[in-house]
């Protein structure tokens, strides 16, 4: 709608993100004199008050576009968890970091978000029957035939959740199967920063909500240490159950006994 030709976007971008980061970086006005944009003495108003600038981020997805722009201004990336070109997970951070070093700039593993597709429930049998209607028009009427996406595989539109999760592209399933699916992630990328779940209204609002609460309760903590503690202490008690278990029981016969001794003492005979 814009009139602007595909193969221009990317070029596009990474003009105007070498604008952006001096803008935000660069306190004297900037002249620029560009293909599609020109700019004449300008600067920011309000500066960062996040010094050098607000976290920024690029997507990386069907193309090692975003990881090159990524690389060439040090910034922090956001990409699917399964990328659509031929570069592995792992060689798609390498793209980064090649590019970091010819422009002797760094990038961070802890600022590399995956993105993937994530519903869960009690079962994996509830979490696919959840979403299994609504899921295959989501991505066949959306990506497919609106978006313009090559067909992954030939199936009817209610086995696309089943072709999706065989490939490990989605994750539906419970709270275990999210956790297997991290830490696949983290050995075939070599380490990231963090996962973020893509939003998609392919079940009801209650089972939605409760698929963000179960992410909550039981994947976060995991991966953000807050059991370890608890898992420690319970090892420790689990390692002294038995001594604890004949402490317990002496201290029950010692409240039996002196109440039997005070019982018998104050008996009338």
């Amino acid at each position: 709608m814009l009139g602007i030709e595909p193969n221009q976007l990317r070029p596009r971008m990474e003009e105007a993100m070498g604008i952006i980061v001096r803008l935000l970086t660069e306190t004297e006005p900037i002249t620029y004199q560009g293909e599609w944009f020109e700019m004449h003495n300008a600067r920011l108003h309000l500066r960062p008050y996040t010094q050098p600038h607000m976290p920024l981020a690029v997507a990386a997805a069907g193309s090692p576009a975003g990881m090159v722009l990524a690389g060439k201004f040090g910034l922090g990336v956001l990409s699917v968890a399964i990328p659509r070109g031929e570069e592995s997970l792992r060689d798609f951070w390498g793209i980064a970091e090649q590019t970091a070093a010819e422009h002797g700039k760094t990038v961070s593993r802890d600022e590399w978000r995956l993105v993937i597709h994530v519903h869960l429930a009690e079962t994996r049998e509830q979490a696919l029957a959840e979403v299994r209607t609504r899921s295959g028009t989501y991505w066949r009427d959306y990506f497919e035939d609106t978006v313009g996406f090559p067909r992954p595989f030939e199936s009817s539109k209610d086995q696309i959740v089943d072709g999706m999760v065989e490939r490990h592209t989605w994750c539906i399933g419970t709270p275990d199967d999210l956790i297997a699916t991290i830490h696949h992630l983290d050995e075939r990328s070599g380490g990231f920063g963090g996962i973020l779940t893509t939003g998609v209204d392919w079940a009801t609002r209650e089972q939605i909500r409760h698929s963000y609460e179960l992410i909550a309760r039981y994947v976060k903590p995991l991966f953000q240490g807050s059991l370890d503690s608890l898992r420690a202490s319970q090892g420790d008690a689990a390692g002294k159950v038995l001594e604890v278990r004949e402490l317990r029981q002496a201290a029950v016969d010692s409240a039996r006994e002196s109440y039997l001794q005070r019982t018998t003492a104050h008996t009338p005979r």
